[in-house]
């Protein structure tokens, strides 16, 4: 009789790096497995891709035994390393932050096939393909001159929306301006009436 799943965790851990201390200890702690055998297990499964990030499906057993699948990296992760960067962009497909070759998209493709919704290679590609434009990651010979047209008319864009925003702060700053010259105003026209009052 097959032994039943009480519980499936899943964790990003890098190659060959899993120790019980935190975060692999403190999510699997709880669950009651032996954190030095899962440990040992990961890493001997993963050194050979030591400084890959794998995701990790562990399923728990009611006798407190496991199993776990590793999966492919996540495609943010192998889009970085193929850039050499270490973050994407915070604005999306308006900031071009780095390009990579269509031999490095089609490696990264290939890599994930077997974790992504593609029934082929060239599918697999478009799927990367976007999440690098997501991530400001341009294809070089696929959509690299779009996005860098992209990226330089949203500048341009914010360049001209600081403009107004700054003639706007401009505009505030001389009406608070000629506020505070009324209330001062107002002050010392109290002020001589009242100086009036008093001599009168």
């Amino acid at each position: 009789m097959a032994k039943e799943v009480v519980k499936k965790i899943k964790l990003q851990i890098e190659a060959g790096k899993a120790t019980p201390a935190p975060p692999v200890g403190t999510v699997l702690g709880p669950a009651g497995i032996n954190l030095q055998e899962f440990c040992s297990k990961f890493n001997e499964e993963t050194r050979d891709k030591m400084g890959d990030v794998i995701p990790t499906e562990i399923s728990i057993y009611e006798d407190r035994s496991f199993d776990f699948v590793l999966k492919t990296p996540p495609a943010a992760f192998l889009i970085k390393k193929a850039a050499k960067i270490q973050k994407g962009s915070h604005k999306g497909a308006n900031e071009l932050v780095a390009t990579i070759s269509k031999e490095d998209l089609k490696k990264i493709a290939e890599t994930k096939l077997p974790d992504l919704n593609a029934y082929d290679v060239d599918a697999a590609m478009n799927i990367i393909e976007g999440t690098a434009r997501n991530m400001g990651v341009a294809v070089k010979g696929v959509n690299d001159q779009e996005l860098a047209e992209q990226a330089k008319e949203a500048a341009i864009e914010e360049a001209e929306q600081a403009k107004r925003d700054a003639e706007l702060a401009e505009m505030e700053a001389e009406a608070k301006a000629d506020v505070d010259v009324n209330v001062e105003v107002i002050g010392e026209n109290k002020e001589e009436s009242e100086e009036q009052s008093e001599e009168n």
